[in-house]
């Protein structure tokens, strides 16, 4: 690691500890004299809860043991509402661990206590844990940078992205600005400062602009309503009348695209890197050459699994169509899959654009104007027919 190199994760590790105590604007507590904390079901009852066909509805209630917080200690009644619906309900058991609403009195005494949902904290971090093992033990140094790289990324989205967003400003223009600037950083950390790094932003940059392109043609074309993402109607009755959710639904499908568009321009970028390396005298047509050729067997995989990635989250969909004989065309018409076409299709044209555009770029820099005037002698990577 050179000197560039550690003043740059010097300047990131600065821009996460600001990020991270960066106000989003969005911390009011919404439950006044309330507390949230960890909880350990000790019994339940259900005799409040009666089945109507495969749902359950009624109330659970809970003897609770909280872990956590003033009330550690302290046993309590906890209730769990019933709506009857699989997606949010949730039966508690003796043992299981939960996360609890508290409601207090102005005596600080606990009144009434929420079941909001099983605890998973621990789970999460257990996983995140054997994550960040695994790829420091697989990659080194490198797996550090990554580390840094996803976390500046989530906390790009959790402190800049969303509460923009929020505050109406075009979802575009922010999705485009947070986009770019993880491309430029993921890429520069994972990369370093070089020309393999610096080729592969350009290349992701331009595509990026083509792919927002895209999304807002495509999904006027289709008339297709932001209201299609899944809770964005609820931000309408929250109180933020104001967003635009087809915008908002046009960014996500750049950001969702983003992140293969540069994961397949670092590879091209590398690939030819290692190229020009062990054939410094390799000329330009040929580097080109080779980055096409390249391209043309990754963008393959990258496109399958781009569609098998977005196909898990409407797969159900799916299968709800087919269960009830659904004819093809209606199933193809259908706003959640038409949706999905556009994500899908809108990422593959994106992935399809950026292979050859880094090829010619990474032409134009690795090969420098000295081949030709010095008249170094060429040796062509790919036969020529």
């Amino acid at each position: 690691m050179n000197r560039k190199e550690c003043v740059m994760i010097g300047v990131f590790i600065i821009l996460l500890a600001v990020l991270w105590w960066i106000p989003t604007g969005f911390q009011k507590q919404i439950y006044v004299n309330s507390e949230g904390v960890k909880a350990k079901v000790v019994e339940v009852n259900n005799n409040g809860v009666y089945s109507t066909g495969i749902i359950q509805q009624g109330d659970q209630r809970c003897t609770i043991e909280i872990l956590e917080g003033e009330h550690k200690g302290q046993q309590v009644e906890g209730m769990n509402l019933l709506t009857g619906k699989l997606e949010f309900d949730k039966m508690f058991k003796p043992g299981d661990k939960a996360w609890v609403l508290l409601e207090l009195n102005s005596s600080n005494e606990v009144i009434f206590a929420n079941m909001v949902d099983y605890y998973r904290i621990d789970q999460q971090i257990l996983l995140i844990g054997l994550f960040v093992i695994l790829i420091i033990a697989f990659s080194g140094f490198t797996g550090v940078r990554t580390l840094l790289s996803f976390s500046f990324a989530l906390l790009s989205i959790v402190k800049i992205l969303i509460p923009c967003l929020l505050k109406g400003i075009p979802p575009l223009l922010v999705a485009l600005m947070v986009g770019n600037l993880l491309t430029v950083m993921t890429l520069l950390l994972v990369a370093g400062c070089n020309k393999k790094a610096y080729t592969a932003i350009i290349s992701s940059m331009i595509c990026s602009l083509m792919t927002c392109l895209l999304a807002v043609v495509f999904g006027d074309l289709f008339k297709m309503h932001g209201a299609v993402m899944d809770w964005s109607e609820s931000l309408l009755y929250a109180g933020y009348q104001h967003l635009d959710l087809t915008a908002i639904f046009q960014a996500g499908i750049y950001l969702a695209c983003s992140g293969a568009i540069l994961d397949l321009a670092i590879d091209i970028s590398a690939a030819l890197d290692e190229v020009i390396k062990n054939n410094p005298s390799v000329s330009r047509v040929n580097l080109i050459k080779s980055g096409l050729s390249i391209g043309k067997s990754v963008v393959g995989s990258q496109t399958t699994t781009l569609l098998l990635a977005y196909m898990g989250s409407y797969i159900t969909i799916l299968m709800v169509y087919m269960a009830q004989g659904t004819p093809l065309m209606s199933i193809l018409n259908s706003q959640k899959v038409s949706s999905e076409i556009l994500h899908t299709f809108v990422g593959c044209i994106g992935l399809v654009l950026v292979s050859p555009l880094t090829a010619i770029i990474c032409g134009i820099v690795y090969c420098p104007r000295h081949h030709r005037e010095a008249g170094i002698e060429t040796s062509p990577l790919i036969p020529e027919n």
